[in-house]
């Protein structure tokens, strides 16, 4: 295969990546008008929220395992088009049960294969350049994520109605996974397959490979910071346009666009200054990547409970901004860091242990910040916020403890 395919490869993952969390953003943008068509409460809306995030804890680990077993392309392409598939049926919704299925559980589903995968393929087609590469697709999300609020108002607009806006994301979603069908390629030479090797007779490769994940403290401990991650994220994705609306009168397609746009154009900068940097001192520094996201994590307390308590929509959007310079400079080496104490033949499935994880803990921010502000409104959000700050300290003390303790020991080298 090319050299050149590794780089067409990061391209092609963007662009699914993209419509990835494109797609999640979506609902948040539009809970207000959804939830005047479907009289939705919050918590109603929380829970779809919350049980989505367990659909994806609940799925990923199986797309993990099988990850590292089957083809790849495949499983991201049928991925990628089944998750369109089911953004389009949210555009024919009648109530809570609808959204609750379609949203929550069928789109969780399809969802969650492409992450173990993608990572690992990427992993294989990209080791001296894997934090760049990583950056590059990671940056796809804040694209996504970034441009969403602007393209959901204008699409709003232009087509009239929510439904009609899920149902042109779903298309042009499809569309794409049609073209994965000829365009994207599995590793073909055998120094690029990483699989697991044959298990000694009466070896269990499932407990393997639960082994090298659970029986590594470092791996654990990336965990832990990863949950505070994603904890942190659902809530805001989820609830922080409503908040800025309803606190500062806003219509939703301001409070969308402002809320959207700065905090990932930041969280962009970041991630692709953040890729460049690691690549460049982690030689030297084997522990780097794990000091940088233990520091950024600490550094993104103190700007979560300013997004809580800002007193003008202009100083939330500056709070928000400076989250997202530190969550970028900590998601450039969610997967990298991983892989620093994960043997290359179990990859695929520790990435799906990771988001199983992640998504469980991480998903009860949707209900929890639903029943916050369904019980005390705007008081319950900067509550909520608040609570969040806390959530990354505590995922920083935890990184510490492979930084300081674990890190040498369980450390692969390639």
């Amino acid at each position: 295969m090319s050299k050149r395919y590794k780089w067409i490869l990061i391209a092609l993952l963007s662009c699914a990546f993209f419509f990835h969390q494109a797609d999640r953003a979506l609902f948040g943008l539009l809970t207000i008008p959804i939830q005047a068509d479907l009289g939705l409460s919050d918590v109603q809306i929380g829970w779809i929220n919350t049980t989505l995030s367990w659909t994806l804890a609940g799925m990923t680990v199986v797309a993990g395992f099988l990850g590292d077993r089957l083809s790849r392309k495949w499983i991201i392409t049928i991925s990628l088009m089944a998750w369109s598939l089911m953004t389009v049926c949210m555009g024919f919704i009648g109530g809570f049960a609808g959204a609750l299925f379609f949203r929550a559980i069928a789109t969780g589903v399809g969802e969650s294969f492409y992450a173990p995968s993608a990572y690992a393929l990427i992993a294989v087609h990209h080791k001296e350049t894997r934090s760049v590469a990583l950056s590059i697709h990671q940056a796809a999300l804040y694209i996504g994520l970034m441009v969403s609020g602007v393209v959901v108002a204008w699409a709003l607009g232009l087509l009239g109605s929510w439904r009609n806006v899920f149902i042109a994301f779903g298309a042009a979603g499809f569309a794409l996974g049609v073209v994965f069908i000829w365009a994207l390629k599995d590793a073909q030479s055998p120094q690029e397959v990483e699989r697991p090797a044959a298990p000694r007779a009466g070896k269990n490769p499932v407990a393997q490979s639960l082994r090298a994940y659970f029986c590594n403290p470092s791996a654990l401990c990336a965990t832990a910071g990863f949950v505070a991650i994603v904890f942190v994220n659902n809530a805001y994705l989820f609830w922080a346009p409503k908040f800025a609306a309803e606190k500062f009168a806003l219509d939703v397609g301001e409070a969308g666009r402002g809320v959207m746009l700065w905090h990932h154009l930041f969280a962009f900068a970041a991630i692709l200054a953040g890729g460049v940097v690691t690549d460049r001192f982690v030689g030297r520094f084997p522990r780097f990547r794990l000091g940088f996201q233990t520091l950024a994590l600490l550094c993104g307390a103190p700007m979560l409970a300013w997004i809580g308590m800002s007193s003008s929509f202009a100083a939330l959007l500056v709070a928000a901004s400076a989250y997202g310079v530190f969550r970028g400079l900590f998601e450039v080496n969610t997967h990298a860091s991983l892989f620093d104490v994960i043997q290359p033949q179990y990859r695929s499935t520790a990435v799906g242990l990771l988001n199983m994880i992640a998504f469980f803990f991480g998903g009860l921010s949707g209900v929890a910040m639903g029943a916050l502000s369904g019980r005390w409104g705007i008081k319950g959000f900067e509550t909520g916020f608040c609570v969040m700050a806390a959530t990354y300290a505590a995922g920083a003390a935890l990184m510490a403890i492979s930084f300081f303790f674990t890190f040498k020991k369980d450390r692969v080298t390639e």
